[in-house]
């Protein structure tokens, strides 16, 4: 892990000030932390949980290294009794949260970290710089799906995330959300997410003619080609993406498909497999790149586009329309006392917490109850889980895979009003009578 990730430096400097002033004044009993995204964004209905993985990572390896602790006595902060406690620091907390993939909504803690309240303020930032945007993006990719009514959608993201870490962190995140592939070769290694990718325009431009380009690339991949057919005219395009098929056919082979990355693509589409389907080639897919989010993928489907699959990149890799998580990290008791913040507008919950889920008989879900953490409610689901106890990770994490049928069926099980792209309808919370009689 590079060095700005996996040093405890990887915090804004607020947070170690903090932690001074806690030590200085003999402040370091047990507190607990709240992790939440605050409700506002009204077109987001639902959240993704991701990236917890990644926190326990960090939580584990928590450590002060000799070049940090010199940096910090560089900057004239810290005294050296200070130091001397950071360079033994570990974490030796807990940690509760809702598993990767599990769906929550706004206002519901989806982990809590409980530690003294020196390891515990140390932690907020990275987490939330670590769930904040792979939730994000995971949230996003996941209303790409929906938009998407059963169409493929490729990770096309990674030119234009913010810089390699999140570049990554797309991939995965679009990945457990439901997406079929990525063009990032790194995540296919590192993650084992299947790798996908055509040609672009300056391959079609670097021969003399578009079907030379296109009969160079069949014959170098004749088990996977796509082409792309709008460089220079869409009908003719089309016409030599026809040649090609019928050349690989007669060699026993198959067109994969064709990709549209420009113009008007709802009648593009129609004319292209209009086209194809006259010359015999039905089975040939038609993709379409060039701009896609869940918005533009919903209005093209509803403007009747014959596409099959959705290459989608900058728009979702940034979260394009909402590019940042109001995620906050709330204390929510320390020591024997439960606290809370009465901001105006930023009123937080107190008290540690549990979170149920009623499902109906054919496992939809009907509501959320956010309740103390030693409450049970009959015929519920408890959502925080135990992932972290004395500063251990409890059990390994889950595979990719299992983080991505945990998604989906999350996403299943959730009625299409909670899912609308424009106005969603208001998930059903409630807040137990103890937890509020705590408040």
């Amino acid at each position: 892990m590079p060095e700005s990730q996996s040093s405890p430096l990887f915090t804004d400097f607020y947070e170690l000030t903090m932690a001074a002033g806690y030590f200085a004044n003999d402040l370091n009993a047990e507190a607990t932390f709240s992790v939440s995204v605050r409700p506002g964004n009204s077109k987001r209905g639902y959240y993704i949980a991701a990236g917890l993985g990644d926190v326990l990572d960090t939580l584990t390896d928590f450590a002060f290294a000799p070049t940090d602790l010199e940096f910090l006595r560089s900057t004239g902060h810290f005294s050296e009794a200070f130091l001397s406690f950071l360079s033994d620091l570990r974490f030796s907390g807990e940690v509760v949260a809702m598993p990767e993939g599990t769906l929550f909504f706004p206002g519901e803690p989806f982990l809590e970290i409980t530690a003294p309240i020196i390891e515990a303020q140390l932690l907020e930032t990275v987490v939330l710089n670590t769930m904040g945007f792979q939730t994000m993006i995971a949230t996003k990719a996941a209303r790409c799906i929906h938009a998407a009514q059963g169409r493929a959608i490729v990770d096309f993201s990674l030119r234009r995330t913010q810089a390699r870490d999140a570049g990554m962190k797309a991939a995965r995140s679009t990945w457990l959300a439901g997406f079929t592939g990525t063009s990032n070769v790194l995540a296919g290694k590192a993650l084992g997410i299947p790798v996908t990718g055509t040609m672009a325009h300056s391959f079609v431009t670097a021969f003399d003619s578009e079907l030379e380009a296109f009969m160079a690339y069949a014959r170098l991949f004749p088990d996977s080609t796509v082409l792309l057919i709008d460089t220079y005219d869409l009908t003719l395009g089309t016409e030599n993406a026809v040649r090609v098929a019928r050349y690989l056919r007669a060699k026993g082979h198959r067109l994969i498909g064709v990709r549209l990355d420009s113009g008007d693509m709802a009648a593009g589409s129609r004319l292209v497999r209009a086209a194809l389907d006259a010359a015999g080639f039905t089975e040939v897919k038609i993709f379409a790149s060039s701009g896609f989010d869940e918005y533009k993928i919903a209005d093209i489907i509803k403007a009747g586009a014959r596409i099959d699959a959705f290459g989608v990149g900058t728009k979702v890799g940034v979260s394009a329309d909402a590019p940042y998580l109001d995620i906050v990290y709330k204390l929510a008791r320390y020591g024997d006392r439960n606290v809370k913040k009465l901001s105006p507008g930023k009123i937080s919950l107190a008290g540690r917490k549990q979170v149920f889920r009623k499902l109906s008989p054919d496992g939809r879900l009907l509501e959320d109850l956010i309740c103390s953490r030693r409450e049970t409610i009959a015929d519920t689901i408890p959502l925080l889980e135990p992932v972290m106890q004395s500063g251990c990770v409890l059990r390994p994490h889950p595979s990719l895979n299992d983080v991505r049928t945990r998604c989906a069926q999350s996403l299943d099980a959730l009625d299409t009003a909670y899912k609308d792209l424009q106005q969603p309808a208001t998930y059903p919370i409630s807040i137990s009578k103890r937890l509020s009689t705590l408040q």
